[in-house]
């Protein structure tokens, strides 16, 4: 059951890793994200506690105060760009889309997963379906 958490819950933390980089595709400068989700697996099932990698920051002084977002997980990795934009930007929305899409399967298939683990022990615990 900790390998099927482990999972959804890094899924998720890349899901939105992800969505940052096709919302900031046409951001000048913006350099795309991406986590290694199988040596983060790997990692979190040897206890690896993960720390908080995104804060985010003020680009001017009267900017209300902004408090770290919450979410820990494994390092973040540059993508390298197949064709770089002339502003910077090495987002490529097809890419992103497609790992968008590839990994949205495996958080579906991680929460069926646990979802059957899950009613698989209550019935063993209870006797009923």
């Amino acid at each position: 059951m900790s390998f099927n958490t482990a999972a959804l819950q890094l899924r998720g933390y890349r899901q939105q890793i992800l969505a940052s980089n096709l919302t900031n595709a046409d951001t000048p400068g913006y350099q795309a994200r991406d986590v290694a989700f199988d040596a983060a697996l790997k990692e979190q099932m040897q206890g690896v506690q993960y720390q908080s990698r995104l804060a985010m920051t003020g680009s001017n002084g009267r900017h209300l105060g902004v408090a770290n977002t919450g979410m820990d997980g494994p390092a973040l990795l540059y993508r390298t760009a197949m064709q770089p934009s002339i502003d910077g930007n090495t987002v490529d929305p097809d890419v992103e889309r497609a790992n968008f899409a590839e990994n949205s399967l495996g958080f579906e298939v991680a929460a069926a997963l646990l979802g059957a683990t899950v009613r698989s022990r209550q019935m063993a615990l209870t006797g009923q379906p």
